[in-house]
Parts: C-alpha cells; structure tokens; sequence
C-alpha cells in the first residue's frame, strides 16, 4: 500500500470514529476543504432562516415593539451569557457589540484606570509586539491617552519587564501568524504579582480551545465571533469584565446604552451595573441575532471535545505534510507541542523555480491562489506564510489529507 491510500485509509478510519462528524451537518458547505475558519467561519445552516424572520416579522411588522418583544434590548448581554461557557466565564461577565478594537480600547484603557486606583505610579503599558497590528496601534494610542509609555515585548519576555510600573499588559493568546498558544494561566499569574491587570485577545483562540478565563482569573478579555463563533462577516465582539471588578471599571467610551437609566437621558452619567458597563451606543441588531443564531451549532458540544479533534487534526496535517511534500519546500512555524499550539498550522513556503507569482507577487501568495482554485482554502500572510485554520465543528480528516496532497502536488508543479 503507498504512503498515500495509506495515509488515505487512516483519514477515512478516523472520521469514522469522529464524535463531532455529524455536527458538519449543521453548516453550508460544499466540496471544497475549508481552512480559513481562522478568518471567517462558515455560515450555520440555521442562520438563513432565523434573519428572515428578523427581518420580516421582527422588523417589518412588529418595529420598533421588537426592542421588548422580540428581546433586541437583552442581546448584548443573552448573547454574552452564551459565549461565557466556550471561554470559561460564569454569567453576567460578558457584553456583546461593538467591534474588537472598540473593545481592546476600552479593555486596555479601563485597565489603566483600574490599576491607578490604588496609587500612580503606574505608567507603562506592555503590549504583544507579535499581535495582530491594531492591538498595537491601541496599545500605542491609549498610551499617549493616559501618559503611558508603551512598551511592545514578546510574550515570552513580559515576565522580566513586569514592575511596580507596569499599568496594564495586552496580550494575545494565540499568534494569529503561527498560530502559537501562549500561556494564558501562567502570564496571567505573572502580571497580577506585579499587582497589574492583564486584557487577552481570545480572537483565534474562543469556540477553538478551552480558555479558563474566570478560573485563571484573568481581569478583561475581548475577542471577534466571526472566526470559530462562526457569527459571520463583521460580527458583533464581546467585553470581558471580571466580575469583581465590575463595579470598578471605568470605560473610556461610556454611552447612553450603558447609563444605569438610559431612558432618563441625564446630562450626568451614571454608569449601570455589571458588564453592561461595557456597552456604548444601539446594538447592531441585525448582525448580533445573526451571532445568536449561529451559536446554536454549539448545542450539546463541549469546548474539551472540540480541542481534542483540533489537535487530532493539526497533528494529522503535519504527518501528511510531512509525507508528501518535498523536502524543504514548507517550513512549519507552527509549535509541535500542543500546549503551544492553537487551532491552524503556518507553512513557510520560499520562492522556488516555476512558482513565481505574476508581477513579482511572493510565491506562497501564488501557492495559495492555486490552492484556492483546487478547492482548499486557506489564506496567505505577507511575506511567505501559508495559514490552513481547522474548525473542528465540520473540518475533517479526509479533508486534512487532502488539502496536504493537494499542497505537495502544487509544490511540485
């Protein structure tokens, strides 16, 4: 038997035994491999049916009765209560609305201010130099806003550059490049010794990998539904605000949604209660109920189950990768350890002969598009790295044996 019907055979064994095989079911999908969950999940069958009743009944005929009657009001934070579970929150912690960078400034700068009420002599901000840039430009910016310095570090150097000074630490918990799992509990650990709030960035790492956020105390948190939530393009983020800190925390952006009588329409503000100080203005109902919808894909799944697959999965990827893509054609960036490993694995693919792109364009960009026209997605970053994103709710391993023969006969012309 070749190395291939073998290594065909083993996938073929193995969605057999899949105890998330059917939940596939729950999604559109067609032939095509899907690995760029990382970047937009796919769309939950249910979603299609429950936005034309949004749409039509909800907001054609009942109007604006709907904020009561159909619950647009509660959204924000009946959504949040149905994330809590996939990232390790107990209820009444999380806000949805508004977008992740809307989020990490009020996070990052309501942390500022929460380390200050014990004293300022507080005035560093570190920051994830490896992050995603946005999470960087924010550091920066709510720096120059509360006379901070900002200070861009690896993760693994955060612990030596802690401080009596340090106001606040943003971190990402998987690198959205290498897809590189940081060490949520023990930086946490780190910070909090130093007597300074810590913000994660859950974007490639909630509906992915069990999180712990109340059990390793983590103060704020903030993250996208658009990846594995799979809420769609430009979903609604979500606000993580401990729940003992609650009553401290200070948002940059108070508003009138999140005045404790938003109807009073007071000139004074006076924030409400609990992680509804975390909204600002009218939720983005349409999108925000198409969240809702798509989070019924979840029922009856458990976050454990999902990150047993993802490694299963990633660790299947690289032995196909490894049997039959040529010798020095892809580099992995991914850690092999799984305590170190998210839910995607990064390829570096140098330029090699005949697989230039056209004008000049870098050749793992090439690569991908060709992937692409194949039938497995996956994406492309700047300057040489091929991401393939596993969604172990409908990815499978026929799926991953063949996005990785696929790729080696790309590679090989």
């Amino acid at each position: 038997m070749s190395e291939t019907t073998e290594l065909a055979a083993r996938a073929a064994k193995l969605d057999a035994v899949d105890e998330l095989a059917a939940v596939r079911a729950r999604f559109v999908l067609d032939e095509a491999v899907y690995l760029d969950g990382n970047s937009l999940g796919a769309l939950p069958a249910a979603v299609p049916g429950r936005m034309e009743d949004v749409v039509r009944r909800q907001w054609g005929e009942l109007r604006i009765r709907s904020w009561d009657e159909s619950g647009w009001w509660t959204a924000p934070e009946r959504i949040g209560d149905r994330i809590a579970p996939l990232v390790g929150a107990a209820p009444g912690q999380i806000v949805v609305g508004d977008s992740t960078s809307v989020n990490v400034f009020k996070a990052l700068v309501g942390a500022v201010r929460l380390a200050r009420l014990d004293g300022d002599g507080r005035d560093e901000i570190l920051f994830d130099a490896t992050t995603f840039p946005t999470d960087g430009y924010i550091a920066e910016s709510a720096a120059r806003m509360t006379g901070c310095t900002p200070r861009p570090l690896e993760p693994a150097e955060v612990p030596g550059a802690l401080s009596g000074r340090t106001a606040a630490v943003l971190l990402n918990h998987v690198d959205y490049r290498t897809g590189r799992l940081h060490d949520l509990p023990a930086l946490t650990a780190a910070v909090h010794a130093v007597g300074a709030p810590v913000v994660w960035d859950l974007c490639h790492s909630a509906g992915a990998l069990p999180v712990g956020l109340d059990e390793h105390g983590v103060d704020l948190a903030v993250g996208c539904t658009y990846k594995y939530l799979n809420g769609g393009p430009g979903s609604p983020a979500y606000l993580y605000v401990r729940a003992g800190l609650q009553d401290r925390f200070d948002s940059p952006l108070p508003g009138w949604n999140s005045h404790a009588e938003p109807f009073g329409m007071r000139s004074a503000y006076e924030p409400a209660p609990g992680a509804l100080r975390g909204r600002v203005g009218t939720p983005d109902i349409l999108s925000m109920l198409a969240l809702e919808a798509a989070l019924d894909v979840w029922d009856g799944v458990t976050v454990e189950a999902v990150r047993a697959k993802s490694l299963a999965l990633t660790d299947f990827f690289l032995e196909c990768v490894r049997a039959y893509v040529p010798a020095g054609r892809v580099e992995s960036l991914t850690p092999v350890a799984h305590a170190e490993r998210g839910s995607q694995v990064a390829l570096r693919c140098p330029p090699a002969p005949g697989l230039a792109g056209a004008g000049g364009a870098p050749v793992a960009g090439d690569v991908m598009k060709r992937l692409i026209e194949q039938g497995v997605v996956g994406d492309f970053r700047y300057p040489d790295v091929l991401r393939f994103g596993f969604t172990p709710l409908y990815v499978g391993f026929g799926d991953v044996e063949r996005a990785a023969r696929v790729l080696a006969e790309t590679l090989a012309g």
